[in-house]
């Protein structure tokens, strides 16, 4: 969890972002402008537990673009369509969806992709761990099924008992790639927004 504040100050820093600090000469080129406040930043860094069964930080699934917006408190790229199928939003600090990203449909947050180590799923899970790890995590509520369009590659799902669900997929060699928290049935479309 540590890690994950680390990595979020780092961003919200508004530098492009590594855990290593960079020397000052670099810091000092070409720094994004942020339109957060220094209370908006602190909001969004005091939050416990970023990744949940219920939405990611203080956001919760359910919400329209405008409530999500004020409850995230950082910036943000991409616009969702009220009446669309699937529309994306993603941190600004995150170069691509391929990484980070938050789904709507139809207006209504929905769910949220992971393609980095960090952040931690509800319960421990992340990328780079192998179907044994994620096993001894969560235990009989996962169920393993093929994965739609990877050969070899699997995908591990379990839910909270109260509409939310977690899946991660691994690759080929039995690693988690990537993991997804949201609701259904959004959540089990493994094209994302195509």
């Amino acid at each position: 969890m540590r890690l994950v504040v680390a990595a979020l100050s780092c961003a919200l820093g508004l530098s492009a972002c590594s855990l290593a600090s960079p020397s000052a000469s670099t810091t000092d080129q070409a720094k994004p402008k942020s339109t957060m406040t220094a209370a908006q930043q602190k909001t969004l860094e005091a939050q416990n537990t970023l990744a949940s069964y219920d939405g990611y930080g203080s956001t919760r699934f359910g919400m329209n673009e405008a409530a999500f917006r004020v409850s995230w408190q950082a910036d943000l790229v991409g616009t969702i369509d009220p009446a669309g199928d699937c529309s994306m939003l993603r941190p600004a600090w995150e170069k691509s969806m391929v990484t980070f990203d938050f789904m709507f449909l139809r207006g209504q947050f929905v769910r949220y992709d992971v393609g980095t180590a960090n952040p931690v799923a509800p319960g421990g899970g992340k990328v780079g761990m192998d179907v044994a790890q994620i096993r001894a995590l969560y235990g009989s509520t996962l169920q393993v099924s093929p994965h739609k369009f990877r050969e070899k590659a699997q995908i591990l799902r379990t839910t909270n008992g109260k509409g939310s669900v977690l899946i991660f997929e691994t690759d080929a060699d039995g690693k988690v790639s990537r993991w997804r928290m949201g609701i259904p049935p959004q959540i089990d479309n493994e094209d994302g927004c195509l």
